[in-house]
């Protein structure tokens, strides 16, 4: 009994000391063991990687020999970082190079050093360059702060852009032609907010027809022009409209109608948006064919600017009754197609601008003029005003009184003013005074982060509000502001502006196809496959569905036309609507005609831009620029003596051309059973389409439906890829090196919920970049 009690604690210690022999030893030894740069990396670089990336000729422009050094990790950290990113898409080693054994080990051992590099060193957000609003974001600030629909990219140069992007910081600039608009475009806006403008002393009439004798049909003179129309029931035409207010249409329309016509509606559209309808007479046929016409004069507010106005029948079943008729001899009917306009009158509802300007009636005293100033500043500054903003606004108010204008034109002057200010122009981010290098942006700077980010626009009340009071920095409050934000109308931009330039559809504006080979081809065509797209991105950001769904759903949204184009029964008329697909030809992003317009030539399809297409907006790859001199395809031989893939394999037996060709036309090769405009075919002229490619690491298939399917299963490479886009867009900036650490966490949070799209937006709102900046002082780290 003795000896058990002494042995006790004896038996214990020496437990504990085994324990924590058998804890510490395999770490030792796995310390011991561990492998270095020289065991894991350095044999692959001058094996295998030197072989075309050293100092005599790299391939691409790009000499690893520079990176034959454990500290190289951290000195070229942007240089590995793309290494990695190669190797592990399989793109590098080429699939002509046999895979070297100890690649994977290589990979560990890269990964293992850049999370050890990340743990010691602090993370660094970058700084955001002050630029100006952007001309999206000019019209939309001006249209939620005051009432204003201004449209900028009629009166606005063309914004820079770069890295993809038109709303990047280190790119954008003020050409003295921009400043000039600038304080034309204010003092015009001022007065629209305000409903001051001054309207000319008698109407002003335009009228378009499609019929050169409309003018003594609708007796109505002044400025005239030609209509696109397109048969009966339909007329399109673009007019300016000089000045805010209201407008007495005069609408003309040719019809045919049935024995048993159902009432017919007509619809007056602006811009896509439907002002006016009503219902319109039907009369029974004397013969088969019977020309019935329509003339209807109504009144509807019209705003300035350049629009494309729409005259046609607004029902789903007429429409499609009118497409399938006998054509109707207009030339033989005196009565032409057409639209009208007369006016101005002054509006019968003051702009709502006003209302949001003049707070408080600034008759009553000085005390409302002060109120109404630091309102209008505060909301166009985005910020909480002072005595230092608002009391150059109240002497100019002073200064126009006394020179003889209203209070009101004084008022107006001061909103000249604001719309100048750099203050409004530019987001601007300031360091608080003994700021540290890495710090916080203030909430008030962060609710202009996000709602640039998610609505084009400046931040609401609602968002200002709770910025000024500080509890943006409550991330519960944050969370359920991103999700208002989202579920509002305004978060369209994000289809609008981010997709239309991550995907490239701002391009569908500029494309013009051979009218001779793609008779399909034409504005409403064209319009149909921006809306297929844009929709088909909104409705997978706002129903929060995997990004998956962007590589193959087995949905899409169409109208009747796009839906016949795509050789889709049981979809009639203009309306589009959600359509279940068939398993095959359709299926996610890269068979939509607009992605398919947009990467081809006028006249012929491109496995070139479409294979760099794939590799830069989905797989995050792109490929280094063309070398000067390229030789020129022989268009005239495409698709008669020579397949457009006999064309390009010949193209690639130039070594100067093989390099990046290896990578972008296999891909593009998949996506050859679309045209230039996106219709299924299953021949090249005279020859089969031979659809079948491979990604850079080798993975072969067949036709697109097998590539959508391979892309799936490269889901990480595409989720870190449109992370990246989405983050220089919500910041404003290029990805800098040190972003990669915060992409990595992002898409590795992302992974856990699903690829879901709106995580991503969660999780770019809650990164280290978009809610903290470095000092301008700060010194910027080492590349």
């Amino acid at each position: 009994m003795r000896l058990a009690t002494r042995t006790g604690p004896i038996l214990l210690a020496l437990g504990c000391a085994l324990a924590f022999m058998r804890a510490q030893t395999p770490a030792a030894a796995r310390k011991e063991n561990a492998p270095s740069f020289e065991d894991a990396v350095r044999p692959v670089l001058r094996q295998t990687c030197f072989q075309c990336h050293g100092a005599q000729n790299p391939s691409g422009g790009l000499n690893l020999e520079n990176l034959d050094s454990a500290d190289s990790l951290a000195s070229h950290r942007e240089d590995w970082g793309m290494v990695l990113q190669r190797i592990k898409a399989g793109e590098m080693p080429p699939t002509t190079t046999p895979k070297p054994a100890g690649l994977d080990r290589m990979i560990s051992y890269i990964e293992r050093q850049f999370s050890s590099l990340d743990r010691n060193t602090q993370a660094d957000p970058g700084r955001i360059t002050a630029r100006h609003l952007n001309r999206v974001e000019y019209r939309n600030t001006i249209r939620d702060l005051l009432g204003v629909d201004f449209q900028t990219a009629q009166e606005f140069p063309v914004d820079d852009s770069g890295e993809g992007f038109d709303n990047i910081g280190d790119i954008l600039s003020v050409s003295p032609l921009l400043a000039e608009k600038y304080f034309s475009a204010a003092d015009r806006i001022a007065a629209r907010a305000l409903g001051l403008v001054k309207l000319p002393p008698k109407p002003l009439s335009a009228s378009y027809a499609d019929d050169e004798h409309y003018s003594e049909v609708v007796g109505i003179t002044g400025n005239s022009g030609s209509a696109h129309s397109a048969g009966t029931g339909f007329i399109e035409a673009t007019h300016r409209v000089e000045y805010d207010g209201d407008y007495v249409i005069q609408a003309g329309l040719a019809g045919q109608r049935g024995a048993n016509a159902k009432p017919v509606i007509m619809g007056f559209w602006m811009d896509g948006k439907l002002l006016h309808s009503e219902e319109v007479q039907t009369t029974p046929p004397k013969t088969v064919y019977f020309g019935a016409y329509e003339r209807k004069e109504f009144k509807v507010f019209l705003p300035e600017g350049v629009h494309t106005f729409r005259l046609g029948f607004a029902n789903d079943e007429y429409a499609a009754t009118l497409s399938k008729a006998k054509a109707f001899d207009l030339k033989s009917n005196k009565y032409p197609q057409l639209i009208g306009f007369l006016g101005p009158e002054r509006a019968a509802e003051e702009p709502t601008g006003r209302k949001a300007i003049l707070i408080c009636d600034p008759k009553s005293g000085q005390a409302c003029v002060d109120r109404i100033l630091s309102n209008l500043a505060r909301r166009a500054y985005r910020r909480p005003v002072s005595e230092k903003d608002t009391a150059p606004l109240r002497k100019l108010v002073a200064t126009a009184q006394n020179e003889g204008l209203s209070l009101e034109q004084a008022i107006e002057t001061a909103i000249e003013a604001v719309l100048v200010s750099p203050n409004f122009l530019f987001r601007i981010e300031r360091d608080p005074r003994d700021a540290p290098p890495i710090h916080r942006v203030s909430d008030v700077e962060l609710a202009s982060r996000l709602s640039y980010f998610l609505w084009s626009s400046m931040p609401d009340d609602e968002l200002l509000r709770l910025a000024e009071a500080g509890k943006l920095s409550d991330p519960k409050t944050l969370q359920a502001q991103v999700t208002r934000l989202l579920g509002d109308s305004r978060s369209a931009a994000l289809a609008d502006n981010f997709a239309g330039q991550w995907l490239e559809l701002r391009n569908l504006d500029s494309v013009k196809p051979d009218p001779d080979k793609f008779p399909e081809w034409g504005p409403e065509m064209r319009e149909a496959m921006r809306t297929e797209t844009s929709m088909f991105f909104d409705h997978i950001l706002r129903e929060n569905q995997p990004i998956s769904d962007f590589l193959d759903a087995h949905y899409t949204f169409l109208n009747e036309q796009l839906a016949k184009f795509y050789g889709i029964d049981g979809v009639t008329g203009a309306d589009f609507r959600r359509v279940e697909l068939a398993p095959g030809q359709r299926g996610g992003l890269l068979s939509q005609a607009s992605v398919l317009t947009v990467s081809s030539y006028p006249s012929r399809t491109s496995v070139v831009l479409r294979g760099k297409y794939i590799l830069e907006n989905i797989l995050g790859s792109p490929p280094p620029p063309p070398p000067a001199n390229v030789p020129a395809l022989d268009e005239d031989s495409v698709g008669t003596s020579l397949s457009l893939r006999q064309q390009m394999e010949r193209h690639r037996e130039d070594p100067t051309c093989a390099s990046c060709h290896a990578k972008m036309d296999p891909l593009g090769f998949a996506l050859e059973n679309y045209n230039a405009i996106g219709k299924w075919r299953t021949t090249d002229g005279k020859f089969p389409v031979d659809s079948t490619g491979t990604l850079p690491d080798g993975t072969s298939f067949t036709g697109p439906a097998e590539m959508r399917q391979t892309l799936i299963h490269r889901l990480p490479q595409f989720a870190q890829c449109l992370t990246s886009k989405m983050l220089e867009y919500a910041l404003g900036r290029g990805i800098e090196p040190s972003d990669q650490r915060a992409i990595a966490s992002i898409t590795h949070d992302w992974e856990a919920e699903g690829y879901r799209f709106q995580t991503l937006i969660y999780e770019i709102v809650n990164s280290l970049p978009f809610q903290n900046r470095r000092a301008e002082t700060a010194k910027e780290p080492t590349r």
